[in-house]
């Protein structure tokens, strides 16, 4: 493993002039699709292929069992605008509740995942969910959203949060991005979840700026660079990667909180996604924790590391 200093500050191309948004929502319809091609393509070659191309498959469920969804449950504008007043995430985890569209989702996506391939493990999972009732995936729901999982059901877990992967990013896109404002350093401006990953994005207009995105709603959020995703700490930070690799992914560790959250450069691979090059890139973070680092970010396919 290396360790590099701070990434240079890339020139914005001639006649771009970078004024990133604060938030960019999720567009739930695309997302997931473009998540199972690029894990389709990280497998390739890959000593975790089986695991990432069954990610691949279960993305593209997640994909697939929207169309027909009903409409998701809204938070009362009220509700939205006093979160707003007081910088709270206007979709509170803490009071997620189901309804018809995540008990449908939920449903379609047990079902459609029962037809995909997948490794031994997995399939006994599954087969274990599906024999649970609506009582105990409520329960399953809330310890994800809790980030409390008990370490002997973590791949039961794997299929709930693939469910409400989809549902907070269906409610997530129906808000308006230009009412959302910070609620905390590395908090999801929309659900206050924590950042799967971080991005130097290649969007026009944005070019070269940093975005953190939530491992739960996709919701992407602007954030400074060089500085700590998960203290806010601007000193001690660093940047470690594999030795030999393509500096697409690293490492930023904070030596004031002892954490890291990978950063992802868009600008040097435009497919890159925050849930499926963090799986994809696991050997890095066994190295980093190796140096003595936590894993600061929340990806549920990665429950457990």
């Amino acid at each position: 493993m290396s360790r590099v200093g701070a990434p240079r500050q890339d020139p914005v191309p001639i006649g771009q002039i970078a004024e990133p948004p604060f938030a960019r929502l999720p567009d739930p319809l695309t997302l997931f699709a473009a998540r199972a091609r690029r894990f389709r393509s990280l497998a390739e070659g890959h000593d975790l292929a089986p695991y990432l191309r069954f990610l691949a498959a279960l993305s593209d469920v997640q994909s697939r069992l929207q169309d027909g969804l009903a409409e998701p449950d809204m938070p009362a504008p009220d509700v939205r605008e006093r979160a707003r007043e007081h910088r709270m995430p206007p979709l509170d985890r803490s009071r997620f509740t189901t309804d018809a569209a995540f008990d449908t989702t939920i449903e379609r996506l047990l079902s459609l995942a029962s037809m995909i391939e997948m490794p031994e493990q997995a399939a006994a999972a599954l087969t274990r969910v599906k024999a649970t009732d609506a009582a105990a995936r409520d329960a399953m729901a809330r310890g994800l959203l809790a980030d409390s999982v008990p370490a002997e059901a973590l791949a039961e877990h794997v299929y709930v949060a693939a469910a409400l992967q989809v549902h907070f990013a269906r409610l997530a896109a129906r808000l308006d991005a230009a009412r959302l404002t910070p609620v905390g350093d590395g908090a999801c401006p929309v659900c206050g979840g924590s950042a799967a990953a971080s991005f130097l994005v290649g969007w026009l207009g944005s070019h070269g700026a940093r975005f953190c995105a939530c491992g739960l709603c996709g919701t992407m959020w602007n954030y400074v660079r060089i500085k700590c995703v998960l203290c806010g700490s601007t000193k001690g930070i660093a940047y470690r990667e594999v030795e030999g690799g393509p500096g697409t992914v690293k490492a930023e560790t904070c030596d004031a909180c002892r954490g890291y959250v990978k950063i992802l450069n868009q600008q040097k691979e435009p497919d890159v996604d925050s849930i499926a090059d963090d799986v994809a890139s696991l050997a890095l973070d066994l190295l980093v924790r190796e140096a003595g680092f936590r894993r600061g970010a929340v990806n549920p396919f990665l429950i457990g590391y």
